[in-house]
This record gives structure tokens, C-alpha cells and sequence, in this order.
């Protein structure tokens, strides 16, 4: 896979804090089609070890679906990722996207992501706050833990079938944590995961080999160029467990290109490409028709 190129540092600069506050955003589109305006939306609680997380819950009016769970970026669960919810749901899946941050505080912790001030320290003190408590060593399989068995008691989801699940920055670790954590996890996606790959011993890649999903990794140019040797391991890693997975850098793409109320990396500099973005939707849906459909 050949280096790609992107000079849009803002964007890096947002993925390297986002990967460090979390050791470790969404495409999404409003569906315009008859199909959604069948889907069924319901804010619902999850009792979890450590609490209570609200979470929003779309599904298709009539039927059971496989069952997706979303992990949202550092914005949290807002409109965005409620459109992504409902566009998901009217492709015919029952879709879980929990607050990941209902340990400190209710969402939205913010309700639109494109006026949040990265280079003003109390906006980016506040993003810690969020995401300490998840950061907690088994936080995250805890609350993945009782997603998946709140998911499997719904009447619209179809326990014949296996689970998905799909993240954005700092979501991607979250989705190797899901992936490793149980065997009714059949697919998985990162969209310009953050952190990977890191030097450390509960790096995410090294989870891999506890997973029995089948995997896509869409990383944007922007964070390729920042750390080249990361889609080589990760494809390793995949090919040495034995499943089943692509490893893809968007070419020209910055960190954050699929959400669309992702911040600007500067004036006239919009990091969210429809085009792109649509792109990695298709990919996502094929892994889901071919993995948990």
C-alpha cells in the first residue's frame, strides 16, 4: 500500500490528542427513503456494572434484524450519530449507540461537534473528563458485555444471527475490545480508529487474536502518513489470527472524514467528505451483508 499524502494538520493534530485522551468520527447522512420512515427510534437505559447508560435504540418497524452497537468519537451520542442510527436501522439492522460517557455525564455532551474549539484548553480539559472513566482497564468490556446481552433480549433482534459493531476515532479501540470480548460479535469496523497500534502491552492490535469477527479498518491518509507502520501490523496481526479482514487507507482523506459535523481544520478546510464518506459506507454495509445479515 503506497504512503499517501495530506497536509491538513489540524485534522492530526485532533487525532493525536483524541488518541492520547483515550488511549486509543461517523459517517452519516440523513436516509431520505420510505425505508426511514419505518425505522422505530426509543431512547432507552442499560443497567451496566458500573451504572446506568442512556443510549438511543432504532430498529425497523416490524421483523427481527442482526443487532449493531456503535461507538461514537469523543463528541459523544448527538444528532449525528443519531442520523447514523436511523440510516443503519432502514438498511435492516436493530441498532444500539450508547452514550460512551454516561459515567459522567447524560448525553449530548455536545450537540454539534463543528463548533468545538480544539485549541481552547478548557474545551479539551472537558474531553479528559469524559473519557477518563472509560479508560479504566475493563471499563469498556463491562459495558460492551451488557450491550450485547441487553441487545439480545429485544423482540427485534435476531439471535440467530451475529452481532456488529462499528467505531469512530476514539470508537475504533472500542471495537477491538467488543470483538475480543465475546464470539457473538461477527463483524467489526474502525473509521479512522484511533490508537491502533501503540508500543504498549494492551495496545488494541494485540487483541486480535481473541476475535473471531470479520474485520474492515478504514484509515484516513492523514493518520497513515503520522504512523505508516500501523496498517502493516494491523494486517499482520489479522493474517497471523487468521481472519478474515481489510485494511484500507482513504487516499487524500483526513482524520474525521466521514462525520459530518466534524470541526474544520481551519477556515475554507472542512475535514468531513461526502463522497469518501459515502465510500465507507458501502464497505460497511457489504462487511455486515456478508458477515452478520
Amino acid at each position: 500500500m503506497d504512503k499517501q499524502d495530506d497536509t491538513n494538520n489540524g485534522a492530526v493534530s485532533r487525532r493525536d490528542f483524541t488518541a492520547g485522551s483515550v488511549a486509543t468520527a461517523t459517517l452519516v447522512a440523513t436516509a431520505g427513503s420510505a425505508a426511514a420512515a419505518d425505522v422505530v427510534e426509543t431512547d432507552v437505559s442499560i443497567k451496566t456494572p458500573d451504572g446506568t447508560a442512556d443510549a438511543a435504540y432504532f430498529h425497523p418497524a416490524t421483523g427481527k434484524h442482526p443487532a449493531v452497537i456503535v461507538w461514537t468519537d469523543i463528541f459523544g451520542l448527538r444528532p449525528s450519530f443519531r442520523a447514523l442510527g436511523r440510516r443503519l436501522a432502514a438498511e435492516g439492522y436493530s441498532v444500539l449507540v450508547p452514550n460512551p460517557f454516561y459515567r459522567t455525564a447524560k448525553s449530548p455532551v455536545v450537540t454539534d461537534a463543528s463548533t468545538f474549539d480544539f485549541n481552547d484548553p478548557a474545551s479539551r480539559a472537558k474531553t479528559a473528563a469524559w473519557t477518563g472513566p472509560i479508560n479504566v482497564a475493563g471499563a469498556i468490556e463491562k459495558d460492551a458485555g451488557a450491550y450485547i446481552a441487553w441487545l439480545d433480549n429485544q423482540k427485534e433482534v435476531d439471535t440467530a444471527k451475529k452481532i456488529g459493531t462499528q467505531g469512530y476515532c476514539m470508537g475504533g479501540p472500542l471495537v477491538f475490545k467488543t470483538a475480543a470480548l465475546s464470539p457473538r460479535i461477527g463483524a467489526g469496523a474502525t473509521f479512522h480508529g484511533g490508537g491502533l497500534v501503540t508500543d504498549k502491552p494492551d495496545s488494541p492490535h494485540n487483541l486480535i487474536p481473541k476475535m473471531k469477527a470479520n474485520m474492515y479498518l478504514a484509515i484516513a491518509a492523514s493518520d497513515d502518513d503520522k504512523q505508516p507502520d500501523a496498517k502493516d501490523k494491523l494486517k499482520a496481526a489479522f493474517e497471523a489470527a487468521h481472519l478474515k479482514a481489510e485494511v484500507v487507507v482513504y487516499t487524500g482523506m483526513a482524520h474525521g472524514w466521514t462525520v459530518p459535523d466534524m470541526p474544520p481544520a481551519g477556515p475554507g478546510k472542512p475535514i468531513y467528505n461526502k463522497p469518501e464518506a459515502e465510500r465507507a459506507w458501502t464497505n460497511l454495509l457489504k462487511l455486515y451483508k456478508t458477515s452478520i445479515a
